[in-house]
């Protein structure tokens, strides 16, 4: 199964506060984990709410609003895509993170195809194994 894992934003990552040498070597070190462990897909920080939009949709309008956004508490700082076994495996790599200071962090299970049952019918299923496949080529290109 696949897990996205949400690290929520606080007071310091919003203020753009940059995570100490220290902080860094320990979460290149689990995330070196994570890798060899074949768990992690991806994984990113994220700038603060004030380099950033959100788009509100309603009908045929969309608005635009700039950032910083006020309720810390439903912001992210940053996440990872792993695989794992199970949630229970989630969580057990998770607790091995070097985090501390009350920051919380948030798992939740990534939709699959089967997820959807009839209603994504084979086309789809196609249309959604072209797109993946085709986004992977283009991550590989951009790499080289």
């Amino acid at each position: 199964m696949r897990v996205i894992v949400i690290v929520k934003a606080n007071k310091d990552s919003e203020a753009g506060v940059l995570p100490s040498r220290e902080i860094l070597t320990a979460m290149g070190k689990y995330n070196e984990e994570l890798v060899k462990a074949g768990v992690m897909l991806a994984a990113d920080g994220l700038h603060p709410s004030s380099k950033g939009k959100r788009v509100r949709f309603s009908g045929s309008q969309r608005m635009v609003i700039d950032g910083p956004f006020a309720e810390t508490r439903e912001l992210i700082a940053g996440f990872w895509l792993w695989r794992v076994k199970s949630m229970e495996d989630a969580v057990e790599w998770l607790k091995r993170a070097p985090f501390d200071g009350g920051v919380e962090v948030e798992i939740r299970p990534v939709f699959e195809a089967e997820d959807f049952g009839p209603q994504l019918t084979p086309e789809l299923r196609e249309q959604e194994a072209r797109l993946r496949a085709q986004s992977e080529q283009l991550a590989k290109a951009g790499r080289k």
